[in-house]
């Protein structure tokens, strides 16, 4: 029998928080990271994309979660100069490069890189 309590605290029964980012490093792969992908509208991810997914990674293994997403916009924009930097990141990951690069990497983003109750204007 389910014993609701212990679901709610296990992190087994919530492989994801309420943004969709994965609970943890050990259940991630890059079939995990193609699906996700594909949920969010991407048909297939670039050698660009990857290599900001692996980085994310191995910054969060490296460091921990970041204090804030501007600290990994500079780290990834070092690499990116030459394209353009941030608005290039922005081309690869319309959705913002350290929170939809995060949940396809996943690990959890920095406090505060997304805002989903910000709303949006047409």
């Amino acid at each position: 029998m389910l014993d609701i309590n212990r679901a709610v605290d296990d992190r087994e029964f919530r492989p994801h928080d309420p943004e969709g980012h994965l609970q943890g490093l050990p259940r991630w792969s890059r079939e995990y990271a193609k699906r996700q992908a594909r949920a969010e509208g991407f048909e297939e991810l670039s050698e660009q994309q990857w290599w900001v997914i692996y980085n994310l990674r191995g910054f969060y293994r490296k460091n921990g979660r970041a204090a804030s997403a501007r600290l990994i916009n500079r780290v990834l924009e070092k690499d990116f100069v030459d394209e353009g930097g941030l608005r290039h990141l922005y081309m690869l990951f319309p959705k913002g490069p350290v929170s939809q690069g995060s949940r396809l990497a996943g690990v959890p983003p920095p406090p505060y890189s997304s805002d989903p109750s910000f709303g949006w204007v047409a």
